[in-house]
């Protein structure tokens, strides 16, 4: 089974959108389809609360014709437009689609953040965690979070497997960033937002990419876009993640980057595993 992870930032930019960057985007979106995933989890897609355009619908399955596409939009009390998250999966697969709520500080449970497939024999779900923002304005909350959604993986893990990905929105060790000193509590690297993810991690996931890979270093998931040469100068961070039960880690084939070429910001994820989906 292969699963990809992308944030997107602005899906409708990405599908209809005439930018540079635009077209960059669109790229990325062509290797995605080209790897031919069961599933593809895309974050921070930033639609409004009723989801795609037709237009955008369109484009989206011209480039996945053979998949059921899912979405979970931001919707009041939250911003209109904000992250947001969105499954697309092989049409021949029925799982059952759920968008919880968690409990985490509102407005967090309404913005669009999680999205979970169910099927027999295990959970396959993403989350676009929240950033603890500027100045770190919402790191109290986003503690909060870090907590309730420890909470639901565990819950999930206690009935089946469960495979989780996404952006998580925090570099959980110094060899997940290029430069830990000069970044140390900025967003992303708190104390407190590594603690979250080492707390996750306890109950009975793994990090794929580092069970695989071990300490390897100068592997990163996103690249400041403000500044310029960050990307060409690997001053990136790891912050996107594949988990699983731990029971199944050596079921992990592969855990990897996608190429996204010179496009800044997040690349995609690759997880393969040798599970076999069970409708």
């Amino acid at each position: 089974m292969k699963l990809i992870s992308w944030n997107i930032d602005s899906l409708g930019t990405a599908l209809i959108g005439v930018s540079p960057r635009a077209v960059l985007s669109r790229r990325v979106l062509e290797n995605i389809a080209a790897n031919n995933p069961e599933f593809v989890a895309l974050q921070e897609t930033k639609l409004p609360g009723e989801g795609p355009t037709q237009k955008q619908l369109e484009v989206l399955r011209g480039i996945f014709p053979d998949h059921e596409i899912v979405w979970n939009c931001s919707v009041e009390p939250a911003r209109a437009g904000y992250a947001g998250t969105m499954f697309l999966y092989k049409n021949h697969l029925k799982p059952k689609v759920s968008c919880p709520k968690i409990g985490a500080p509102e407005p967090m449970d309404f913005e669009g953040r999680i999205i979970t497939l169910e099927f027999d024999n295990c959970y396959i779900t993403q989350v676009y965690t929240p950033n603890a923002g500027e100045g770190l304005s919402r790191l109290k909350e986003r503690q909060i979070w870090d907590v309730k959604y420890a909470d639901y993986m565990e819950k999930l893990d206690k009935q089946k497997y469960v495979i989780a990905c996404g952006d998580f929105n925090v570099a959980h060790r110094e060899i997940d960033l290029a430069h830990p000193d000069r970044n140390r509590n900025r967003a992303g690297f708190t104390d407190e937002e590594r603690e979250g993810f080492t707390n996750l991690l306890k109950r009975g996931f793994i990090d794929t990419f580092r069970y695989l890979h071990g300490d390897v270093t100068g592997v990163y998931s996103w690249w400041s876009q403000l500044a310029r040469t960050s990307k060409s100068n690997n001053s990136g961070w790891r912050i996107d993640y594949c988990l699983v039960s731990a029971r199944i880690a050596d079921w992990v084939i592969k855990s990897e980057m996608i190429d996204s070429g010179p496009r800044q910001d997040h690349a995609p994820l690759l997880l393969e595993i040798d599970l076999e989906l069970v409708k």
